[in-house]
Parts: C-alpha cells; structure tokens; sequence
C-alpha cells in the first residue's frame, strides 16, 4: 500500500480563478465505473442516478451532460482487471497512516526551480532556534519561531509555501557546514575553495524577515578565506580545542588555529582583505604531523566527510573507504584503517576516468529506407549492426575505468554515549569506539544510509530510499517510516522536531517523539481540518498520437492536428512512432542509449516544428521530451500552467528484436501536475493481425519496467548532487514490488497499438466504413475485445470511437478512398489509440485528497484531411481535476493545533522534560598536571540523561594580578592547559558518570606560515581559570539545563618548563619533529580530591526554554 507522500509547494502565487480552481467542501459531481461481473460497458463520466447497470444506449443519449471534466464528455469504455495487483488505482490519504504527521518547512519544490540552488546541507543552532541550509547559491536560515507564519511575500518560483526565511548575498555552493554557538557564528565551506563565516544575529534581523523573497535584503559573510586554492572545501569539523579542520580532494586536510581567527574577527570591515590573509597564511597542513617512518599511510584521496569525537577530542577524517583518527589536541595521526577495522585494509580508492563519447569508436552510418527488403533479411542486418555497435560501446565505456566497489562509506555521526556510527552505501552501519575499534556492524535496509544523527538516548538514521528510521543507542529499532519520496540527504535537530533535507530540496520535520500518541492527535487533528486546505484545481489536456511513417508533415497537416485543437487547452503530449527506421539507425539507437544519449536529427525536427505549430516560446513552453529510434514523446505547457508543472522525468523501454531494439516499445515522461503525479507513455507494439499475444505482452513489459530519470528536453539542473549506483529506480515507492507507473495518479497510455479488427474481410469493413456503420465494427475490435477479457491495459478507460479506421491509407490521397488497394490490401483498423487511467476506484469517484485526479474525456478524433502517413493522426482533450494540499494553510493548521488542543500541549510538555541530574562540585581547583574527577548523577528514576561539557570562556591572570577577560573558542571549545574525557556522555538512570578533568602543565606555541612551522616557544601555564558547562539534555527535545562549574588552576613557582629549541622548530617539515615531540607531557598525578562542593541542588544551573518549536 502506497501513498501520495510528496505534495509539492506551485500554486500559493497562484490566483485561483473560480473557473479553475475551487476549495473543498464543493463537491463535484462523481465519475461512476459500472462494472458486472467482470463485463464492462460503456458508460457516461456524468452522475447517474438510480441502480443497475447502464446501457450504451442510455450512455450515449447522456453523453451531452457534463460531467466533473464540464460540459460535452465523452462515454468511455473501461476495461477489466484494474482493481487488482499492480493494476489497482494507488491509495492516497489526506494523511500518511504510515508515518507521524510532517511540519512542511520547504515543501518539495519542483526541479526545474532549483537550477544552481538546490540545498545540499542542513544544520539547526538549538539556543538561537535557527535552521541553518548550505544552498548552491549561498546559505539560507529560518526562524524556528517563524514557522507557523504566513508565507515569504513575493517568494520565487518553488518556495512560495515555504516558511519566511532570509538568506544571504550570492555565494559559490556551499558543501558542508558547522555551527560556531560561541561567537553566534555559522562556518560554510565552499566548492571554490573558501571557508566562509555568518554572523547568526544578522541573519533573523526585523529588517530582514520581515518581507522575505527575492526583495528581502540578504545578510553578508563576517569573514571568508581562501583555504584550499583549486579544490573544494568538501568536509570541515571544529574541534574539541576551537580549531577549524577542513578536508578537500587529494586527502589534504588543513587547520585553522582559532587564536588567528579570532584575531581576524575582530579587525574592522574596513580591514576585511586583511583579516583574510591573515588567516589564509596561518594555516597548519596536517600532512607535516605525519612522521617520517610511522606504520601509518595518510589516504590522498578525497577527505569526504570528518568528525569532531568531542568525548575523546579526537578528529576522524573519512574517505570512501578509509578512517584516519587524529588527536585534536596536539594534531597526531593516530591511527588509519579500513571499512573493516584493520589497518592493513586501509587502502587507496581506485580512480575512474572520465567518461568518453561512443562518437570516437561507433562508426555505424544510418542505411536508406529498406521497403523491399524481407524481414528475415532486415532482421539479420540490424542483429549484425547492433552486435558490432555494442562491442564498440562496451570498449569505450569501460577503457581505463575500474570496477566501483558498491560498499563506501556516505557519513558518519557520534551517539550520546560516545560511540562512533558510519554508514554504508550497502546500508549497513558500522559502530566504534573511540580508538577506531570495530564494535558491531547491522543492518535493515539495503539502501544506502546517507546520514546520522543522534540526540540522548535515539539516533535516527536517513536512507536513500527516503527512510527514516528511529534506533537506540545499541543499533535496536524503534521505529521508522517514508519521510521523502527521495534520499534524505542531511538532518538537523532543534526544539521538539527532528529536521530532514531531501535530494530534492524539500524540508520536513519531525516530531522527537515519534511514533508515538502524539502522532496519533495530530494526524486525528489534521484530518478534521481537511477541508481547509484542500484546493482543486482544473486543467484541459491535449495528447495525439500519429504513426509518420519516416515522412515529414507539412505545415497545414501539424495545424489541422494540433493548432486548432490546442486553441483551449494547458498541456499538449505528443507520441510520434516510426519518425526514423532503418537497420543502422536502429543499432545506433541502441548504441547510444547503453551510454546514455538519446536523440536524433529527425526527432529534433518533428520536435521544433511541432513547437512552430503550437507557438512556442510565446503561448507554449516544452517541458520534455525522449526519444527511443523512431519513438518520440515530447510535452507543452501553456504560460500560465508551466510554473506549476515540475520534475519531468523521461523513460525509454525497447521491445524489439530481444527486448534490445527500439523499433517497438515505448517512451513515456512523468510530471508533477499541481503536485500530482501523472505519466504518459507512447507506444509502438508488435505489428500484424495474428500478433494480439505478442502485443499483449508488450504493453506488460513496459508497463512494469517503465523507470524514469531526468528528462532530455527538461530543465533540471546539472549541478544536482548525483546519487550513488546503489540508489535504484525503486528507491522512491513505498512498495517496491509495484512499477512506477502503478504508482501515478493517472497514466495516459498513446501509439501505434496494432491492434486490428478481426473475423471480417476488406471488402466488408471498407462498406461498413463507408456507411459510418462503427459500431458494428467495434463489436470486431482486437483491442477492445482484449481490454474486456482483462488481457491488457487492465482497468484502463478510452472514450468512445466516433471516427473511421485510422489504418492503412496510401499517402496524399485524401477521404476514405485513401484505404489501401494495393496487392496486400490491409484491411482498416484502428491501430492509433489513447487510453487512460485516473485516481477513481470502485468505491471513490469524487475529486478529493483521497481521489486526487478525476479526468473526463471531452474529444476524441482522428483527422482524416492528413494524408502525409499511411496512418492518420489522432487526438484526444482531456478535462481533468486535480486535488492538492496547500502546504502553507496545512502548516498554519498544524501550528494552531499546537497551540490550542490541551491534550497535545501535556504531551509536549513531558517531552520537553530533562531529566534530574546532581553534580559533585561547581568548583574545581587544578595543581600542575593534575586530574580531578567530577562525578554527574543521574536521579531521575526512569529516563537517561544525555550531557555534553563545553567551555564558556577562560581567563589568565596577569602579573599585575588581574585578569582578563573571558573569551571564548569556537563551538566553546576548551582551552589547551585543560582536558575532560569524557566531555559527552549517556547516564542510566540512577546511575553515575565520573569524568576526568586534567590540568596539562606545558604546551607548545606555534607560529604557521603556508602550513609550516617558523618558530615557536613553549610557555609555562600562568594562573587560569576556565568556565564549564555542563549542559543536560533528555532524548526528545533540546531543552537544557546547565550547570556552570568554576575550574581554576593555580600555577607551582617549582615547576620550570623544559628547554625547547627553536631551530628544531623551524626546521623544514621533513625534519622537524613531531608536536608531541615539542610538548613534553608527563606522567599524570594521582587523582586529586581538589574539590569545592556546592550546597545548592542546581547550584549554577540555568534552564534553556528550547521547547516552543
């Protein structure tokens, strides 16, 4: 079972005309399927009333009557099996019964909206209550307390149901991203190779949300710097010391002492070219901490993703299939291994070459048209043509490349309780512990996990099929469910939400708590508010089909098909068959489309004068277009219907000569009609009166092979992130086992069916035309008689044939005498059909959230003034509604609800609950290399706590004896004199967690220039004093409360640090030594019981009202 789970925002801007859209409660009248015992009958698409089945006669005297499509629809012929297997209509809710109910903050925008500016990273700032996105065209934020609000005013085209933002000045894309809470700072690296900062006050300033839109003002970048000179930043951590890491291609990973930064910081803008090469020339290359001779190799591949293990303050740096760990605090690499935890696995990733044009080795050249060749003789030609092509093909597509393993890790993220989850590709996850031991590896999806994240005691893991799945620390299950139609490529965590970011753009979130009741209410909630966001809407379609016969039409023939009757209408589809033939054109076809080109001269020619008929650029824009040999669907959008017309997606299935060639099949494109999805599909089945089984089966295989991708006549971007080969075509259905097609809320199904009237000769049927006698002649119908016996297009309807056989004519003779007479005589039929399915059910007809697209024939006809093919063209105008969602009014719903029902707000406020913990001390006294151990309890008798210690500042003592004033690190990172392991942790309840706090009495100060050392000076620790936080949470929601510990180190007049050369620390990075060669650490004192304990329960703790969201 499968539902509509991805509405997308395309029509708030809209001005919803009363003749085309109307809301919810008016009902329309329904759409009636009469079917008896398996026959089915032609019926009207009007309301009819009273019982028992209806008659042709009767269906063809109502056929006046308008119905929901309007007035003058059609009768239609329904054939049977449509209700079973994966021929039944999809199911569509209002709300998903399979999963919570989602808070839309960007609601799926349509692809081509997104060119150069789909969002590729995603991170919240919980204290701020900020969304951070990385953008390819900069960064934007929202406001966790402005999204119930109205709409951005004057948004673009994909956000005009998007909560109000604010967003930046234009920037190069943005690839990853960390979040400075210390100095309100957001860090983004860049595919140009700069590491850029924005300041978090600046961003939600009045000025700036208030209108939103292209018209808002945009806020500036605080600071920027060119990092890596030719590659892109691809990974960036700040550590558990404040310094920023960043990782590009080639393994090269850069640090950025924080001391330069902020010193850069604090220049004035007037200063800012300054500023940047300060930092720029200050970088450390983490290469030179490298030692000479040591049993580690640094991978020089791409650094993908890194992580800060703020437990251990250590840094792990990932490729595809390496690990390297790092000690953040003095910079070693510690240690490098595999996917499988050895570090004799640890190995360099293959590289692939470029991909290379079939141009180079293909020298297949198209033949002349073959009319008096034999089949047999055709048939050997084009085997031969298409063997050889391919050989061709398959030598170019694989020269220089390597096999690509399908294991590689995507991301990875920490748990609460220190441990350290990667996921696969594969969709295994793999845990560590923080020495880079393998701990467990499971697995319950094989789709590949394309990212982590973790809060208490859940970690909730996305997948690229869309997946959401909720665990607990151990790896077990709590739950999951779709939460996208596509990958979920980034998640953030901020209130009571969990935030996902799919491929496509779209953000949703999640409660914290789900599943759980508070799901239940909501959903319950929703459902009764249907009515008010439901809008629908009306559109009228076009789709002809015409058999060319290698011919081009003139001018006059394309008017007469397409120009008068497209004066009306929204959409026009186009099926083309036979545009080009012929044994070369067809191996080449083949050829290409095994590398993944399609397209010919000829196909580009049918497309640009049909588009010349249609006034394109003017009245109609294309949309799409495919082509497959002589197949060719191409689609126009009126002006005013195209901005809501989105993710068109093209397909080709071959059904000839072994399923390879593509003289028969079909063609078929895929959009997003007012957020519904529908899909047409042109076809070319197997020719010949006696072939009805072979056409049958023609039709099955491309209806359940059918899988779509970008379309070649689309406007999608090139610049999207490319999902991994692991991601298939199923990886947006909820069920796996159903074809796409099965999946649309309407299929159109056109071509060159073959089908032939059978049990009569060519003198019969040429009278029985001629006195317009076609209801006798449907009676002989092979398609017809194959539709009620349920052998092809199963539930599938087709309107009422009120025109001649439109098969076979010779060329340029006009009327019905135009039948062909020659020697073969073949008797007329109707080959050239449009068939259709909608959203109606046996039980559901009327247009709702339920039945989202109701259609009504209200044309069908053949125009026989054509004479340019041996077939004449057809077409078909369809009414059709489409029920949608309106995600802004739906969101301003869901934050009412919130708001008001009581219920719900008990529910929120036990979630928001953090559970009772006690700490041993607010104060701590250091002596020289010391460690005191602090102990976290954990009283509350049921639920774990989850706490993170940060540093809010430090202070040193001068030799006047005051002090300075408290500054704090990036990300409240600890100052160097001072170590807390771990500084994270998971306490059971009742339980108690003792974490070590050590004084490290000498470090070493470096001085950097280009990445290497020119001097330093190891300095004796004067009298500190540093400010921890230790912040609490539970595990559904972010609400804190911290506890502010006092740590004070008093500086041993006995202790004289050891004597450092500094020519041993200028030295060239080949010689020097390492750094924890320059710091001279010595064996740790005993525990020391230096304790200044507080009287008070909550001493120094402060309460972070994190929960309004």
């Amino acid at each position: 079972h499968s539902l509509d789970d991805e509405p997308i925002a395309s029509a708030s801007a809209h001005r919803h005309d009363p003749a085309r859209s109307v809301s919810c409660p008016h009902q329309l009248p329904p759409h009636h399927h009469h079917s008896r015992g398996g026959e089915s009958v032609y019926l009207h698409a009007a309301s009819f009333g009273g019982g028992g089945a209806v008659t042709l006669e009767r269906a063809v005297a109502t056929s006046e009557h308008g119905g929901a499509g309007g007035r003058g629809a059609l009768p239609e012929f329904v054939g049977a099996g449509g209700g079973e297997g994966i021929f039944r209509v999809p199911l569509r809710a209002a709300m998903h019964p399979g999963r919570p109910p989602a808070l839309e903050v960007r609601p799926h925008p349509p692809r081509e909206t997104q060119v150069c500016s789909f969002l590729r990273t995603l991170a919240c700032e919980p204290q701020l209550r900020q969304l951070w996105t990385g953008a390819e065209s900069g960064v934007r934020v929202w406001g966790l307390d402005e999204l119930f609000a109205g709409s951005v005013a004057g948004a673009r085209r994909g956000d005009e149901e998007t909560a109000p933002f604010t967003e930046s000045v234009p920037a190069p894309p943005a690839l990853c991203v960390a979040l400075d809470s210390a100095n309100k700072l957001v860090w983004t690296g860049h595919k140009d190779g700069r590491i850029r900062s924005w300041r978090m006050d600046l961003a939600t300033t009045p000025a700036a949300a208030a209108d939103g839109g292209e018209n808002a003002p945009m806020f500036k970048e605080a600071l920027s710097w060119q990092a890596h000179s030719r590659t892109p930043v691809l990974s960036m951590v700040v550590t558990s010391y404040g310094e920023i890491w960043s990782g590009t291609e080639g393994g090269v990973i850069k640090a950025w002492p924080w001391d330069v930064i902020a010193k850069s910081l604090s220049l004035t803008p007037e200063e800012k070219y300054m500023a940047s090469c300060l930092v720029e020339n200050a970088y450390i290359d983490l290469r030179n901490y490298v030692t000479v001779g040591t049993m580690f190799s640094l991978p020089t591949t791409d650094v993908k993703h890194m992580l800060a293990d703020h437990c251990r303050a250590k840094v792990w740096s990932l490729t595809s299939m390496t690990f390297a760990l790092w000690d953040a605090r003095t910079r070693e690499l510690l240690k490098v291994f595999g996917m499988d935890g050895q570090v004799e696995s640890a190995r360099l990733e293959p590289l692939v070459m470029p991909e290379q044009f079939i141009e180079e080795e293909i020298k297949v050249k198209p033949t002349k048209k073959e009319k008096n060749q034999g089949s047999v003789t055709f048939l050997k030609k084009s085997w031969n043509a298409l063997i050889g092509a391919g050989g061709a093909v398959r030598r170019v597509a694989t020269k220089g490349t390597f096999v690509e393993d399908n294991r590689r890790t995507e991301t990875v993220a920490q748990a609460m309780d220190g441990a350290i989850w990667s996921g696969c590709t594969d969709g295994s996850i793999i845990m560590w512990d923080g020495n880079g031991n393998w701990l467990k590896e499971f697995s319950y999806h094989n789709s590949s996990v394309q990212c982590i994240k973790a809060l208490g005691g859940k970690v909730w893991v996305g997948y690229a099929s869309g997946t959401v799945q909720v665990m607990d620390v151990e790896g077990n299950p709590l739950g999951g469910w779709t939460g996208h139609s596509c990958p979920v490529i980034q998640m953030a965590i901020g209130g009571s939400y969990i935030f996902t970011l799919a491929h496509h753009g779209g953000i949703r979130g999640w409660p914290l708590t789900s599943p759980g009741p508070l799901d239940d209410i909501l959903r319950t909630e929703l459902a009764k508010r249907e009515l008010s966001y439901t809008r629908v809407e009306n559109i009228k379609m076009l789709v002809g089909t015409w058999n060319v016969a290698q011919e081009k039409a003139s001018p006059e023939s394309l008017w007469s098909w397409l120009g008068t009757a497209s004066s009306d209408v929204g959409l026009v589809v186009v099926g083309l068959q036979e545009v080009e033939m012929g044994a070369g054109v067809l191996a080449m076809a083949a050829a290409k489309e095994s590398v993944g080109l399609e397209g010919s001269a000829n196909g580009q020619w049918w497309i640009d004068n049909i588009g010349k008929a249609l006034d394109e650029g003017i009245s109609f824009h294309r949309v799409g277009s495919r082509q497959l040999a002589g197949l060719l669907i191409a689609a126009w959008a009126r002006t005013d219907l195209k901005p809501h017309i989105g993710d068109v997606d093209a397909a080709a299935v071959p059904c000839g000569f072994g399923r390879a060639i593509g003289n028969k099949g079909g063609v078929g494109l895929k959009m997003r009609v007012y957020d519904r999805r529908i899909c047409f599909v042109n076809n070319h089945f197997a020719a010949h009166l006696e072939n009805v089984t072979r056409r049958n089966a023609d039709f099955d295989h491309i209806y359940r092979t059918m899988n779509f991708n970008k379309s070649h006549g689309s406007a999608a971007s090139d610049t999207s992130v490319q999902l991994h080969k692991a991601v298939n075509a199923n990886g947006n259905q909820p069920d796996e086992d159903r074809p796409e097609l099965a999946e649309a809320d309407m299929v159109v199904f056109l071509g060159d069916f073959n089908y032939r009237l059978y049990g009569i000769t060519y003198d019969e049927a040429r009278d029985m035309v001629s006195q317009r006698s076609f209801d006798w002649l449907r009676e002989r119908d092979q398609l017809r008689a194959e539709m009620k016996a349920g052998n092809v297009f199963q539930g599938m309807r087709e309107g009422f044939i009120r025109f001649p056989p439109t098969y076979k004519f010779q060329r340029h003779q006009p009327g019905l005498a135009g039948y062909d007479s020659g020697e073969k005589k073949r008797i007329p039929a109707w080959c050239d059909r449009i068939v259709y399915r909608d959203s109606r059910s046996e039980t559901i007809r009327e247009c709702s959230l339920v039945c989202p697209v109701v259609a009504a024939i209200t044309s069908y006809e053949a125009c026989m003034d054509v004479t340019d093919s041996d077939h004449k063209p057809v077409n078909c105008t369809f009414s059709v509604d489409l029920a949608r969602v309106n995600e802004l009014i739906r969101r301003q719903e869901y934050g009412k609800i919130i708001e008001s029902n009581e219920k719900l707000h008990c529910l929120l406020q036990e979630s928001h609950h953090v559970p009772d913990t006690i700490i041993s001390t607010n104060n701590i006294i250091l002596e020289n290399e010391e460690t005191v151990v602090l102990r976290i309890t954990n009283n509350c008798g049921s639920k774990k706590s989850a706490f993170e210690i940060l540093c809010e500042g430090q202070s040193t003592s001068k030799q006047d004896g005051t002090k300075t004033d408290f500054i704090a690190r990036a990300s409240f990172g600890l100052p160097h004199w001072l170590e807390v392991q771990p500084s994270i942790g998971l306490i059971e309840p009742g339980e108690t967690m003792e974490v070590n706090v050590h004084h490290e009495n000498y470090y070493t100060q470096e001085e950097f220039v280009d990445g290497v050392v020119q001097g330093g000076w190891c300095e004796l620790t004067r009298d500190k004093e540093a400010v921890l936080l230790v912040n609490v949470t539970g595990s559904t929601s972010t609400e804190t409360v911290t506890h502010r510990i006092n740590v004070r180190h008093c500086c041993a007049a006995s202790s004289p640090p050891p004597p450092v050369s500094l020519l041993a620390i200028a030295a060239p990075p080949g010689d020097a030594p390492s750094s924890e060669g320059l710091t001279e650490r010595s064996s740790r004192k005993s525990q020391s019981n230096h304790l200044q304990r507080s009287d008070a329960h909550f001493g120094a703790s402060e309460v972070h009202d994190l929960h309004r969201c």
